[in-house]
């Protein structure tokens, strides 16, 4: 059975539809692991390992999120202000949660990003992977490192801008949890959006600026993968369907010519 291009169609104007078109990148890389069965293999393998990593840092943050909430805020005595008090600690966990699952569990699947990516872009066509090269590998690695430490940056730099929101009491609190997790969804769909780039050897100020012009567009596939978190088994493949339709995300850009062509040929490991 022959099957349409999973190339997604954006119209090369930003506008609200972006919104949908991004939330529905996750059925699109959804759809695609589950009828390629190399796609499939390699996403149950990062599923193994993401299961067992999510379930310790979720023990983890169980543990230690009142002691940081108290930090931040004691523990009051009435029981109306304790009601409050505890609603804060659960988003904060959620919160932490998110962020932890995004920096953790990347670095512990970084060898298998780039080859679930390789085979996305092959069934999107006109694309080959090109042979190993060494120069290639540690000019890509350089880059990959980089850009990762960037991304990470912009992460906790708006996290750290809405912290004060935390010295307002009671209503501060909810709304840095609010904020922050709008702002960890953009960031998702920018991270997931760069991992290809950074194959292709794009500058990151390239993909600063695809943000800044399709932010809704990554903001919808960000929120996309920021909820696939939260159902239970199937959380454990967020990781290959955030980089399955990150790749997608890139190729229907650079198909409406919102992305430049690459600088590079093809693409290089990290």
């Amino acid at each position: 059975m022959t099957h349409p291009s999973p190339v997604p169609t954006f119209s090369n104007r930003a506008g609200p539809a972006d919104v949908i078109q991004g939330l529905g990148l996750i059925y699109r890389a959804w759809s695609l692991i589950f009828r390629t069965p190399a796609l499939m293999r390699l996403s149950a393998l990062c599923a193994a390992v993401t299961l067992v990593t999510l379930g310790a840092l979720f023990v983890l943050l169980w543990m230690y999120s009142p002691d940081m909430l108290g930090w931040m805020w004691t523990r009051p005595e009435p029981w109306y202000a304790q009601a409050v008090w505890y609603l804060v600690l659960v988003l904060l966990f959620l919160v932490l949660l998110v962020v932890g699952a995004n920096v953790v569990v990347p670095l512990v699947l970084a060898p298998l990003q780039d080859p679930l990516s390789e085979l996305t872009e092959a069934q999107c066509g006109d694309f080959t992977a090109p042979p190993f090269r060494l120069g290639s590998f540690f000019r890509g690695l350089a880059t990959g490192v980089g850009h990762t430490l960037s991304r990470i940056f912009f992460l906790v730099l708006g996290l750290a801008v809405l912290f004060p929101l935390n010295l307002i009491p009671v209503v501060g609190s909810i709304a840095w949890t609010v904020l922050g997790a709008v702002w960890t969804m953009l960031w998702l769909g920018g991270e997931h959006l760069a991992a290809p780039m950074t194959r292709r050897l794009y500058p990151f100020a390239e993909v600063r600026q695809v943000l800044r012009q399709r932010w809704l567009l990554c903001l919808g596939f960000g929120a996309g993968v920021y909820v696939l978190l939260w159902v239970p088994i199937l959380n454990s493949l967020f990781l290959p369907v955030a980089i399955v339709g990150g790749t997608l995300l890139y190729r229907g850009l650079l198909a409406a010519g919102s992305v430049p062509p690459p600088p590079s040929s093809g693409l290089v490991g990290k």
